[in-house]
């Protein structure tokens, strides 16, 4: 009886969320309908339950990404299709399939047939030689880089244990490649892939035949900083993942930082490595509750209950909103504070099906509860999927109060980042937007308890003609106490190997994928506060595109540098993920190459953290792309210690704040060699996709003695000041309450299983 009453449980269940999902695909929030909410079970079963109900519903052919059932009706067709010609395309279809599966043997046996039996037609000829040219050097890399990973495996320039032991798949894609330069030599896809293969040969420069050769793919650059070291595989914590987003952050207030990440797929599961405080992590997914959750693009940290546990929420059906998918719906997890974490999106309200990746947390309204906004993406040819915003309730629940004029914004939204930009004390919001609009919404207060914001995009000079964007992030690049813009061109109409080409043969002014900076110039002698494209002028003319990104300082010179992780869906597009130094707030340079973080596989969430607590930033990326075909290991870059600079750590904690202290702003003061500095910095996971921790790790050059700390609350406004403050420890500061307590952690050295210890600086004490 017992198991009876728990299937009839459940098929009531599945039966009202069948019922509740189909007033999504009308249009309408979750919320609107009561079946859902009166169907037995708790609410983290029925968003478990829920999840499993859109995988099934989005595993149709028509969904370029649902491989397997792609693969079972392009064989039907195959079976019954009698026109030669149309089993020709079948077959070609197929063996792109195969590839997206991750199966290159047998995609490249189809595509080997079909060269044969078509090579003797030109056009054709050229088009097949391309697709198995780039079938073995997929096999090349599911051979070599992913079976048998090793730190050096697709980081350019490839070189050491990066060279390929099994030669023979790179050398038969050499071989395609140039059969295809030698009938169509302005082929750039072609001539980029070439060159990446004879580097996994370990035969670039000096192979690559002189007409096709690319030069200067392994030069340094002027500038050159210590390479970082490629341990997660070692360390244990190198997921084999699809694109995903990370968080670093400290999650079971030990003091010392964990790291949890997701992947697209709704059938791919999280994972949490918990730092074990001896220079190892344990996989603890399945314990804390989090292996059971499918699927997020995109990840954050939140607080969103004020219990001083941290939370995560989760981005659910990016891209896929453009093919007539992708409504998922995104998730809130509690951090019950004993290692788990409960779903509980359904009692927060904030269940809805609309496809999206990007949101930012925090307290808009200066109540000391993180509000929400959500940037989802509407395109011309799907339904309208407007953006949403979610004021806490300040009980686990929030209120959507996007209905109004300003917020009232059906966009092609990619990333989202909140600060504020003109030091007013009310946090403002700015959307990047494949579609080209860039929208920065001035918060103006909560007059009678309702939002305010204005769209000053056009008053602050950003223009809207520039290209659709991807990532974005407010950072001060400069120190001038100013909230400054990043974002990044992600305008592409073929694979990222011929730009990546056509930039390296002979570079030009062309925006295709390349880094905009918007330098914020303060308020003028009107009051009002402007940007200024300042990107052309600094040494970021390369072509990036980026979708992953965040900032930090790699050296603890007090200036922010910069992580880009690049790529898109295509297979061709096999380009470096891009590091850039910040050289004294005037200009960036890059230090991909000497720095050893250039991999070539697509990446996607990153995260600035000192994770072994020396004082240096470290890095870690969530590698892999769309495809399961694509999924690749993710990376933890560790910094060796770049010069004797020092630092400060904070941790804040709120108090009439929210307890996160997210939007609260930092101003350090110290003297350097005689001359006074201040670094500003606010709190915030940093960029649109990846998440840094929210404790302030900040470097202060060759300072002593920090002079003065002083920190703006934003529920409040009163500005707390910590004066007489020895660099080079970790610290934390309670809003309201004088001074500081001093946080004792270790210095961890991390263990690795060949048995060796990677070369880092030790913590400083002064």
């Amino acid at each position: 009886m017992r198991k009876f009453l728990k299937s009839l449980a459940w098929a009531i269940l599945i039966v009202g969320l069948v019922l509740g999902v189909s007033y999504f695909f009308a249009g309408k929030d979750y919320s609107e309908k009561q079946q859902v909410a009166q169907v037995l079970g708790n609410n983290h079963e029925k968003m478990l339950a829920l999840l499993q109900f859109v995988s099934k519903k989005e595993n149709k052919p028509e969904n370029g990404y649902a491989g397997e059932v792609k693969l079972a009706f392009c064989d039907s067709m195959l079976r019954i299709s009698p026109d030669p010609q149309a089993q020709l395309n079948y077959k070609v279809q197929k063996g792109n399939i195969l590839l997206e599966l991750g199966r290159e043997s047998q995609a490249v046996e189809i595509f080997e047939q079909v060269y044969d039996y078509a090579k003797s037609i030109p056009s054709t000829r050229i088009e097949l030689a391309n697709l198995l040219g780039l079938a073995y050097l997929r096999l090349a890399e599911r051979t070599n880089c992913v079976t048998g990973h090793n730190s050096d495996a697709c980081i350019m320039p490839i070189r050491g244990g990066g060279v390929h032991m099994n030669k023979e798949p790179a050398r038969k894609a050499v071989e395609m490649f140039e059969s295809v330069l030698k009938e169509k030599p302005d082929d750039l896809d072609a001539r980029w892939l070439l060159n990446i293969a004879y580097m996994t040969l370990g035969e670039y420069p000096t192979g690559v035949p002189k007409p096709w050769l690319i030069e200067g793919l392994d030069k340094e650059g002027s500038m050159k900083v210590k390479p970082f070291t490629e341990i997660a595989t070692d360390l244990g914590i190198d997921i084999n993942n699809r694109s995903g987003g990370v968080i670093v952050e400290d999650f079971n207030n030990d003091g010392y930082l964990d790291i949890v990440t997701s992947a697209w797929g709704l059938d791919d599961p999280m994972h949490y490595y918990r730092n074990n405080t001896d220079g190892t992590f344990t996989d603890v997914s399945a314990a804390s509750g989090l292996k059971a959750i499918g699927g997020g693009l995109n990840l954050l940290q939140t607080d969103y209950n004020n219990d001083g546990w941290i939370d995560v929420f989760v981005l659910r059906g990016a891209w896929q909103g453009v093919s007539g998918f992708g409504e998922q719906p995104n998730s809130l997890l509690r951090n019950n504070g004993d290692g788990t974490f409960t779903d509980v999106t359904f009692d927060a309200g904030l269940v809805t099906l609309r496809p999206t990746q990007t949101a930012t947390w925090n307290d808009f309204n200066n109540d000391g509860w993180l509000d929400l906004f959500v940037g989802n993406e509407t395109t011309e040819a799907n339904l309208h999927y407007p953006s949403e915003f979610f004021i806490n309730n300040k009980n686990g629940t929030f209120t959507n109060l996007a209905g109004q004029e300003e917020l009232n914004i059906n966009l092609f939204v990619k990333g989202v980042s909140s600060g504020d930009f003109d030091n007013d004390g009310w946090a403002d919001i700015f959307l990047s937007c494949l579609s080209g609009e860039k929208i920065l919404l001035r918060n103006e207060g909560f007059p009678g308890g309702k939002p305010k914001f204005e769209d000053v995009s056009q008053k602050v000079g950003l223009p809207q003609d520039k290209g659709g964007t991807f990532p974005t992030f407010f950072f001060d690049y400069d120190n001038d106490g100013w909230l400054d813009l990043f974002m990044c061109n992600y305008d592409f109409d073929r694979p990222l190997s011929y730009y990546s080409a056509k930039e390296a043969i002979k570079p030009s002014a062309d925006q295709d994928g390349k880094i905009q900076i918007y330098h914020n110039n303060g308020k003028n002698a009107a009051g009002a506060t402007t940007f200024s494209l300042v990107s052309p002028k600094m040494q970021l003319n390369q072509t990036v595109f980026a979708m992953g990104s965040n900032f930090g300082d790699i050296d603890n010179d007090g200036w922010l540098d910069m992580y880009l992780s690049t790529g898109n869906p295509s297979y061709k597009s096999l380009i470096p993920n891009r590091m850039y130094k910040n050289l004294g707030g005037v200009d960036f340079v890059e230090v991909t190459n000497s720095a050893r973080v250039g991999h070539l596989q697509k990446g996607h969430g990153v995260a600035f953290a000192d994770l072994n607590n020396n004082g240096d930033q470290d890095l870690y990326v969530d590698m892999g792309g769309a495809f399961l075909g694509d999924a690749y290991h993710s990376s933890f870059y560790l910094n060796p210690g770049q010069n004797d600079n020092n630092w400060i750590c904070m941790k804040l904690i709120g108090n009439r704040s929210n307890k996160a202290a997210i939007g609260a702003r930092v101003a350090v003061k110290f003297k350097e060699n005689g001359v006074e500095r201040v670094v500003y910095r606010d709190v915030n996971s940093g960029g649109s996709f990846g998440a840094s921790p929210l404790r302030r790790e900040i470097g202060v050059g060759q300072a002593t003695m920090i002079d003065e700390i002083s920190i703006f609350w934003p529920a409040t406004k009163i500005t707390q000041v910590i004066k007489n403050v020895k660099p080079n420890q970790f610290i934390q500061v309670t809003e309201g309450k004088d001074g500081f307590e001093k946080i004792t952690l270790k210095n961890l050295t991390f263990k690795l299983k060949n048995g060796a210890i990677p070369m880092c600086a030790p913590k400083k004490e002064l």
